[in-house]
């Protein structure tokens, strides 16, 4: 794609990689930003209130108050921002990258095999949704809230 704008020498310099990082980094960024966002204006006003009518100075209330209700709220539309992005890689191929499925497209065209190399890629996928998926059960399951007997 970077050929049929003229870019083709760009393509080799890195500068593809950066344009890559750049709109990825920006829409994940900007998805998270609206999670954090999100997940902060659902804390009740009342819970900060309160800590502020205790006296607890700011850095506290931020960590032993929002913070930790923030995450519980943020952290399962995190897990769908980082899906999301896991997906959106394989759109870097559009500027010159060489991603996983451009990978297995070639390999797949040039070996007239097909089944190989996209089954490789969709192991290769699943291994790091299944690995991403454990992490973030685990951040879920040590944020969730314990019943106090």
């Amino acid at each position: 794609m970077a050929n049929a704008f003229g870019w083709s020498g760009l393509a080799d310099t890195g500068y593809a990689f950066i344009i890559a990082v750049i709109a990825i980094g920006t829409i994940s960024g900007s998805y998270s930003t609206e999670v954090v966002r999100g997940a902060l204006s659902s804390i009740p006003k009342g819970h900060l209130e309160a800590a502020r009518a205790l006296g607890m100075p700011r850095l506290r209330i931020f960590r032993k108050i929002i913070l930790p209700q923030m995450l519980r709220i943020a952290v399962p539309g995190m897990n769908n921002v980082w899906q999301a992005t896991m997906k959106d890689t394989a759109l870097v191929s559009v500027v010159g990258l060489q991603e996983l499925m451009r990978a297995a497209n070639v390999g797949a065209g040039s070996t007239r095999n097909p089944f190989v190399f996209y089954l490789v890629a969709a192991l290769i996928y699943l291994l790091i949704t299944f690995v991403s998926q454990i992490f973030f059960k685990r951040a879920e399951r040590a944020l969730t809230l314990r019943g106090r007997s």
